[in-house]
């Protein structure tokens, strides 16, 4: 059974290397165009198919919304580890803050040397456009970490939901954007 493809690999967008720059539905300042909010975005996207995609060993890359697909799924699975090797089980306000700055730590983009898919990945073109995807990819990630704990919190018991953490120790194509 195939892994489940992104449905933006048709959308015209913008590249920075082979990845796509998708519009996005946030409330965060950033470089990403914004999003008709009726519909569905990448990030949404992303948490639909977090958990049948984290089941996956092989993912065939089929455009280039796949590859942004790819590193947000990795980012899910990186915050849902770390809310789930924390000391005690964190409120949603502590998630929030905990995966806000997880999502503006320092990372690896495509072209940096320890970035763990740079087999799969082209390097941007330029020192501006390795730039403008650091800013955009920030920008996404505060945006997924939000949706993410709405997500995990929304049964209003202020603990994540278990059927989520399950996939704490699952990973994506046995990789982990962490360093």
């Amino acid at each position: 059974m195939p892994a489940y493809h992104s449905s933006f690999n048709e959308f015209e967008a913008r590249q920075a290397g082979n990845i796509s720059i998708l519009p996005i539905k946030t409330r965060l300042r950033g470089p990403a165009p914004v999003a008709d909010p009726d519909q569905a975005d990448i990030i949404d996207e992303t948490l639909d198919l977090f958990r049948a995609n984290s089941l996956f060993r092989n993912f065939e890359i089929k455009g280039p919304a796949d590859r942004i697909l790819i590193i947000l799924i990795l980012f899910v699975s990186d915050c849902l580890f770390k809310i789930g090797n924390a000391r005690t089980v964190p409120t949603a306000l502590e998630a929030s803050k905990m995966l806000n700055t997880l999502a503006v730590d320092n990372f690896p983009i495509p072209g940096d040397a320890n970035f763990p898919l740079n087999a799969h990945y082209a390097p941007p073109g330029s020192r501006m456009d390795a730039e403008y995807l650091r800013t955009y990819l920030t920008q996404v990630r505060q945006e997924l970490a939000a949706r993410l704990v709405e997500r995990l919190y929304a049964d209003g018991t202020n603990k994540p939901n278990k059927w989520w953490m399950a996939f704490q120790k699952r990973r994506f194509m046995n990789r982990s954007l962490a360093t």
